[in-house]
């Protein structure tokens, strides 16, 4: 950081926050853990917490990161302050990328923004990020830069809604990992300004295919979605949610009628194969999610996309291609495949299917009228498959200083 900068910063700290934070030692107020989160006069400090670990809150309500200009500037206004103070804020957190103010953080505020556990960088430029939340879980997200012919650059961030996930897809290692909690809303939009922070360039996508299930934590997912088209200003477009299929779950993200694409996790053509790939599947058949990807077009407009995981001699045979094809076209027109090459993983049975066989998969689709795609496999000396990273380093969290120390004196009285 450069001097000038550096100043600017200090002014804006000052001009901003430090009135802000005056008026918290002086006027008690009430926060409220509510979708907008809304502040409230009152005689006492009263702020909701957690009641367990594994089901945390949808909003800290003493985190900045995740409000709106107009939260901010509420909050300013309830502080005994100008509205404007608010907006200052509102660009000292989106736009400076502020991590703590230290002034602010004295009246129990914080901007809600974790520290980097451990970083890895791939020989393409793909970087995969640990991050420490504040309960010592670590969570995983992607930064994933294209360079163009015209040399600007596309850079992906590819974020996690949960710590872990419960689902257990038999390809994914996410889910050998274990399940810990839902994501909180700040906890979801930091993943991309992390990245944006290691890449100094602004993100252009988001894509919601890290760790966990969105539809399991739709609420901070549709709510961090907002912070980032509104806050961040990253395009609906720009936004991909992913699914495996969550039985009721995409008829509520239909009713929000986002310009986002939502992709769902077919990974075979048939109910029996996808049972064994993906065992969530049984409570959800395929019928079930076909129809209710058609009916999300019918109300969104918005083509959904299908993710398909080719598993060498599992679902990637021709024939296995042009019954996924039969089973699209039973469903509507338009739909779009992106084949997914298997990414190896530690201790898994599975293999990743060669170049020829994929090819072959692709053309059986386009030669009955699928749009497909083929992903390009970022990353592999990164360990950039979904969850690879996080079990290198935790299953459990992580052992902090005054809990090692405690650990010791146990064993001490013990002896």
């Amino acid at each position: 950081m450069n001097a000038m900068f550096a100043t600017k910063i200090s002014m804006l700290q000052h001009v901003c926050v430090v009135p802000l934070a005056r008026a918290t030692r002086h006027r008690s107020f009430t926060v409220s853990a509510s979708a907008s989160t809304t502040v409230t006069p009152s005689r006492n400090l009263t702020v909701s917490s957690p009641t367990s670990t594994a089901r945390a809150p949808h909003v800290d309500p003493r985190v900045l990161l995740g409000m709106s200009e107009h939260d901010l500037q509420q909050l300013a206004v309830e502080f005994g302050q100008q509205s404007y103070r608010g907006k200052q804020l509102h660009h000292l957190i989106y736009k400076r990328k502020a991590k703590e103010i230290q002034d602010f953080s004295h009246s129990g505020w914080k901007i809600g923004r974790s520290p980097i556990y451990h970083t890895v960088t791939a020989a393409d430029g793909t970087v995969k990020l640990l991050l420490k939340l504040e309960d010592n879980r670590l969570i995983e997200t992607v930064g994933i830069p294209v360079e163009d012919e015209k040399g600007s650059m596309r850079l992906t961030a590819c974020v996690s809604s949960q710590v872990g996930c419960p689902l257990r897809c038999s390809f994914c290692a996410t889910g050998k990992g274990g399940y810990s909690r839902n994501l909180q809303r700040h906890e979801i939009i930091e993943q991309v300004l992390a990245i944006e922070d290691i890449f100094k360039h602004r993100v252009t996508n988001v894509v919601f295919m890290g760790m966990g299930e969105p539809m399991l934590n739709l609420k901070s997912v549709l709510d961090a979605h907002q912070c980032l088209n509104k806050d961040v200003q990253i395009g609906q477009r720009m936004i991909t949610i992913s699914t495996v299929g969550v039985p009721n779950t995409i008829k509520k993200l239909a009713s929000h009628k986002l310009q986002s694409t939502l992709a769902v996790s077919l990974h075979a053509p048939n109910q029996k194969l996808r049972e064994m790939i993906v065992p969530s599947a049984k409570s959800y058949p395929l019928d079930a999610i076909m129809k209710d990807c058609r009916d999300y077009f019918a109300e969104t407009s918005r083509r959904v996309s299908f993710e398909y995981a080719l598993l060498a001699g599992v679902n990637d045979s021709v024939e296995q291609a042009r019954e996924l094809a039969e089973l699209l076209h039973e469903w509507g027109r338009g739909y779009h495949v992106n084949l997914i090459p298997f990414n190896p993983i530690e201790g898994s049975e599975y293999r990743r299917p060669n170049k020829k066989t994929v090819s072959a998969f692709a053309g059986a689709l386009e030669s009955r009228k699928i749009t497909v795609s083929i992903l390009q496999t970022r990353g592999l000396d990164a360990s950039a498959a979904c969850g690879q990273l996080r079990n290198n380093f935790q299953k459990s969290p992580l052992i902090i200083e005054s809990d090692r120390e405690e650990s010791q004196s146990d064993v001490a009285v013990a002896y």
